[in-house]
């Protein structure tokens, strides 16, 4: 059910967030609020009775910068500038008034005066009104102190021509930082806007060749189905013709040697189905529930498909053992991770163009879980690249190579199953990827019977 907003508080503004800049000016008139008040003793050194009235003077100009303060979380937007106009005279009537309190036109604070407008510019620099308003004010009273203790016309508009060149020096200097801080921020902006600009080209540039890549692996999929007929008959033909071709009679050693041709035929033709089988099982992508598995079984279907990308390119090694507990994951997920750590690893090796390659996994355990190391003796991974290495659309390959999606969605399918995905540098040199999962429990025989 939809409840109506709660209306604002009559005369209170509906954005009490305090912007940074109030926060400052807060935290400026509560300084001063304190200096002013415990700057009292200075003036018993002026006049040596003690004075109850600039005690006062003192206490009222902090209390009105406390009740600036206070009103400046309440107010909205345009009371707040008003506010802040009225405050910048009432500053210079307190200040005036303790010039008048402490000597007139020989005090010693009177020194002060022209400087008033120059605090509210640093202090205020988005607005001229303050400062102005500010400047106007002591330039009165300067007059009016000068002129009540008889000290001249000239002097008084001597102290006016002062307090006006200070004002002026102030409101300019202030313009001149607005103008700047407008500037960088509009540099800020642009580049931001660039900057967001390239991301985006970017990003459509790796989802047109994500989508490339999709169409390929679906137009591979129906290629490798449409393989399976035409193998079918080469196999059963190429059976027939071994049985023809033999039954006849032949010299030992022709037959030897036509056998051993026939069996490697054989053999290569299993070879593609094998290869065909695999990928078709790889590119399938019906959902498929998490079961128990094997690593070593898992490795060796994806060592087998990589074993084509890095026959001519590195050498690899499983060390996977067999009697590694069993992980509580999507058999074919996980091997389409390990798939692309093989492949990533033998470009890199590629590209590096190391001689005498090597890939190896190899299978650990340790109390509940149980980890891959995928591992190669390239050049390994740049430092500045380590950090990023699993950002999506990061890649150190070219843009024909990789898209920079193959590592962030690997550590995606390993999170699901509960596992880690991480990447190291060798101390001996090369690269090192640690797949590690939770080792899947089997239940025990009382959970069997319960179950049952």
């Amino acid at each position: 059910m939809h409840r109506p907003s709660p209306a604002p508080e009559e005369g209170l503004s509906t954005h009490r967030e305090p912007s940074h800049e109030n926060a400052r000016r807060r935290k400026t008139n509560l300084v001063f609020a304190g200096v002013i008040v415990l700057l009292y003793p200075m003036d018993l050194l002026v006049l040596e009775p003690p004075s109850l009235p600039t005690l006062l003077a003192r206490v009222g100009w902090a209390m009105d910068l406390l009740l600036y303060t206070w009103l400046l979380r309440r107010l909205s937007a345009p009371w707040v500038e008003r506010l802040t106009e009225l405050n910048s005279v009432l500053n210079c009537v307190f200040l005036l008034s303790l010039v008048y309190l402490t000597g007139g036109s020989s005090s010693p604070y009177l020194n002060l005066v022209p400087t008033l407008p120059l605090l509210l510019a640093l202090v205020l620099p988005r607005s001229s009104r303050p400062a102005i308003l500010c400047g106007i004010t002591c330039a009165l009273g300067v007059m009016a102190i000068h002129l009540l203790g008889h000290a001249g016309l000239l002097r008084a508009l001597t102290w006016v021509g002062m307090v006006g060149s200070s004002t002026f020096f102030g409101v300019y200097g202030a313009a001149q930082v607005r103008k700047a801080q407008a500037a960088e921020s509009e540099a800020r902006l642009e580049r931001a806007r660039r900057e967001s600009l390239e991301k985006q080209a970017m990003a459509e540039s790796h989802r047109l060749q994500s989508e490339k890549l999709a169409t390929v692996g679906r137009l591979a999929a129906s290629v490798m189905h449409e393989i399976n007929n035409p193998l079918a008959f080469v196999s059963s033909n190429l059976e027939f013709l071994r049985t023809e071709v033999l039954a006849h009679g032949l010299p030992e050693e022709a037959r030897q040697e036509l056998r051993e041709v026939f069996d490697e035929t054989r053999s290569g033709v299993l070879r593609i189905r094998q290869i065909v089988t695999d990928l078709k099982g790889f590119s399938r992508m019906d959902a498929e529930e998490p079961s128990e598995c094997a690593l070593a079984d898992v490795v060796s279907d994806a060592a087998r498909l990589a074993a084509v990308r890095l026959k001519n390119v590195a050498k690899l090694k499983v060390e996977v053992p067999s009697e590694l507990p069993e992980v509580f994951a999507t058999r074919r997920r996980l091997a389409q991770v390990i798939l692309n750590l093989l492949v990533n690893a033998g470009d890199s090796l590629e590209e590096a163009k190391v001689r005498g390659g090597e890939v190896r996994v190899s299978g650990v355990a340790g109390e509940g879980w149980v980890a891959l190391l995928v591992e190669d003796n390239g050049p390994g991974f740049p430092p500045d690249a380590l950090p990023r290495l699993f950002e999506a659309f990061f890649t150190t390959k070219g843009p024909e190579k990789g898209t920079g999606l193959g590592l962030s969605i690997s550590r995606e399918l390993v999170e699901r199953f509960g596992g880690t995905l991480s990447a190291e540098n060798r101390p001996e040199g090369g690269a090192r990827l640690r797949l590690q999962l939770p080792a899947h429990k089997p239940p025990s025989p009382a959970e069997k019977q319960d179950e049952a």
